[in-house]
């Protein structure tokens, strides 16, 4: 019974000896939590920020081989190349191809036969004609004996004059057909020389307009006729021919040095100059067509290649036109960094920068020595929205 009575206040946890306030530990915890609430609010609206953020739209330009004579460029246009000489070789006369000997690209020299035809009638018809110069000389000297015993008998008052002047009739009648069995003959020898089909002048055989077997004719009459046999061309009179703007002939002139740059082959570049600018206009295009010839070019070249001519500034240097090509990027394409020269690319739609090395300046362009290969494709223009890490989407042309 002693245990009832005994006095349980003692067995109470006593707080206030651990120094514990439950409202000021409340009041702690409010001030830590609520600052990391608005901390994780931010950042979290700052993440979606980022996310539905709209990319910043770019164009992309390709880093690539320039010439250094751009730095002196006042022009460039586009072209052809063309020979000067070229010829579509036809038949002068009409008649089934039995000979071709010649393919595209081989050489053929100025008289030789490229082609024949069958000859066989205009044989036959020379043939004739020589037979009646023939039977001609013979009635020539019969009439010549005939004239001259005429005249002695006339002389001797053997005949009358009448036959004498018959005699001599018959003879000039006889002179006069022979005059016209040499000109038949040399009729027939120019028909049989017509079926031989002879190269004008030393060339290249650039295309066979026929085969064996074809109908040829001078201007093919006939839809299963053909004109020309084959096409040749002097390959050492090769030029460009450019059509210029109108509103930019007056950069062009006469002797102008030019840059030649074949859309085949467009790390060589052939020095050239200005020849003609052919003074009418195409109306339908508004534009001049200008000549340019080559100062030197090699085997490559080939008539019909598309090439891109720049016109260079006067007293520009030719020896540029040689030089090595830079590799180089639009001079809107670099950007100053924390101290040095950065490019950017797009990588999984983000702006990635590159450090670079730059050069010198080219017309709008900027000579990359470091950083960056050839084809290389980078953002076109750096403006203060385009940062490492920035969305970007690429403009559509």
């Amino acid at each position: 019974m002693a245990t009832k009575d005994a006095d349980l206040s003692s067995l109470r946890i006593d707080r206030t000896s651990q120094g514990a306030d439950p409202r000021r530990s409340r009041s702690c915890r409010r001030f830590i939590v609520w600052p990391l609430v608005i901390l994780a609010l931010v950042a979290g609206g700052f993440f979606l920020a980022q996310l539905f953020r709209p990319a910043v739209e770019v164009q992309l330009a390709t880093a690539s081989l320039t010439s250094p004579a751009q730095a002196d460029a006042v022009l460039t246009a586009s072209g052809y190349v063309v020979a000067r000489r070229k010829a579509a070789v036809a038949s002068k006369g009409t008649g089934t191809l039995v000979f071709l000997g010649v393919e595209e690209g081989d050489r053929v020299k100025k008289g030789q036969v490229i082609a024949r035809l069958d000859d066989s009638d205009v044989s036959a018809t020379l043939k004739r004609a020589q037979e009646n110069f023939k039977l001609a000389e013979a009635d020539l000297y019969e009439a010549k004996k005939n004239l001259e015993r005429q005249q002695f008998l006339v002389k001797k008052d053997m005949i009358a004059q009448a036959e004498y002047d018959l005699a001599e009739a018959r003879y000039k009648r006889v002179v006069a057909s022979i005059e016209a069995a040499r000109f038949g003959v040399r009729e027939a020898e120019v028909a049989v020389e017509n079926t031989r089909i002879i190269a004008p002048f030393d060339g290249t055989v650039l295309k066979k307009n026929a085969d064996v077997g074809e109908i040829v004719a001078p201007l093919a009459g006939a839809a299963s006729s053909k004109a020309a046999v084959v096409t040749i061309a002097d390959m050492a009179s090769l030029e460009v021919e450019a059509d210029v703007s109108e509103a930019n002939i007056t950069r062009v002139t006469p002797e102008q040095g030019c840059e030649i740059t074949l859309d085949a082959y467009p790390q060589q570049r052939y020095p050239g100059y200005v020849t003609k600018i052919v003074p009418t206009a195409d109306r339908a295009k508004a534009t001049v067509l200008v000549k340019i010839r080559f100062k030197e070019y090699d085997q490559r070249v080939l008539p019909e290649m598309s090439a891109k001519i720049t016109f260079l500034a006067a007293g520009a240097k030719t020896d540029t036109v040689k030089s090595k090509p830079l590799l180089t990027v639009p001079a809107a394409a670099v950007a100053a960094r924390n101290g040095r020269q950065v490019v950017y690319q797009i990588k999984e739609d983000r702006a990635a920068e590159i450090p670079v090395t730059t050069g010198q300046k080219l017309a709008g362009l900027i000579e990359i020595t470091a950083g960056l290969k050839e084809g290389d494709r980078v953002i076109a223009k750096v403006d203060e929205h385009i940062k490492d890490g920035v969305k970007v989407s690429q403009k559509s042309k």
